[in-house]
């Protein structure tokens, strides 16, 4: 399992523009396919999130939050992992976050 995850992480098209649209960094998606639970999702994909501490303004509606989650979904493929699309969700609520959190 461990040497699946050291396969080069490619973005498409589409989860490459949302990075910048939903405010996350290829460093928090790679960070996120590495370490976190990978869990199905539909049409034979897979997906994985971690939450991140953040305190700053979301690029989405300017508010301040505390953290945000990472949500990736990806296809894993024989030499590569590739990213269909990443989600971000925006909290203030909660604790700090553990590894691997959901």
């Amino acid at each position: 399992m461990t040497e699946r995850r050291e396969f080069p992480i490619v973005l498409s098209i589409h989860a490459t523009d949302r990075l910048a649209q939903r405010g996350a960094t290829l460093e928090e998606v790679s960070k996120t396919v590495r370490k976190g639970v990978w869990h199905p999702a539909k049409r034979g994909k897979l997906h994985t999130a971690k939450r991140y501490e953040f305190g700053e303004l979301s690029p989405v509606n300017g508010r301040l939050y505390r953290y945000k989650t990472v949500d990736v979904v990806f296809v894993e493929e024989p030499e590569r992992i590739f990213v269909v699309t990443v989600k971000v969700y925006y909290s203030n609520e909660g604790g700090p976050p553990d590894e691997g959190q959901l």
